[in-house]
């Protein structure tokens, strides 16, 4: 697993949680140092390890954890630069939604050797959508939609999400946008303020 995925699974409990909290998660994972590498490759099996000790230290199941996971990449103020790629995506919601078929794409560009998982949007409608995830990793499923549930909140969006199950690797998440315009969202600008 590349070294971003892990570092951003440690910054996301000494952010949340406080450094304390990550080193007695580092410890229980027997990772036999304290700080992920982001540049680095690791183990896949060392992920599971520290997502499980993440989950086992704060008390809190993992799904709902990796959830929160996906929400503090994109709402948290050091994770900023992430949001606002993502807010590239489209001027609407749903354009952002059908943008994440090139997000794995997009990203390889970035970083080469990070192998993003799949994602696939499903149009059933104007406001119904499915999004499908193929990862190595069980549980993104649960990472998209704290992403999705903080972007809907960034552009202003009232959308109910649920995850409709997994299998072999596949996580399918239910998007039913109920009010496109339920509050102003967050600001958004594409250039830079000169000030």
């Amino acid at each position: 697993m590349h070294g971003l995925t892990n570092r951003a699974i440690q910054c996301f409990v000494t952010d949340s949680y406080g450094a304390s909290k990550w080193v007695e998660c580092a410890q229980m994972a027997d990772l036999g140092f304290i700080d992920f590498e982001s540049m680095l490759i690791y183990p896949d099996q060392m992920t599971q390890d520290i997502l499980n000790a993440a989950s086992a230290v704060l008390e809190r199941p993992r799904v709902d954890l990796m959830e929160d996971i996906g929400t503090y990449l994109v709402s948290h103020t050091n994770t900023e630069a992430l949001r606002r790629l993502l807010r590239f995506g489209g001027v609407t919601f749903v354009e952002f939604l059908h943008s994440l078929d090139d997000l794995p794409g997009r990203t390889h560009l970035a970083v080469p050797d990070l192998d993003m998982p799949q994602i696939e949007l499903l149009d059933h409608s104007e406001s119904q959508f499915s999004l499908v995830c193929k990862s190595p990793v069980e549980g993104f499923g649960n990472v998209m939609m704290g992403i999705l549930r903080a972007m809907a909140d960034d552009y202003g969006v009232l959308a109910l999400l649920e995850h409709t199950g997994s299998g072999q690797g596949v996580e399918t998440i239910s998007i039913n946008l109920v009010v496109t315009e339920f509050s102003a969202g967050r600001s958004f600008d594409l250039g830079a303020r000169v000030g």
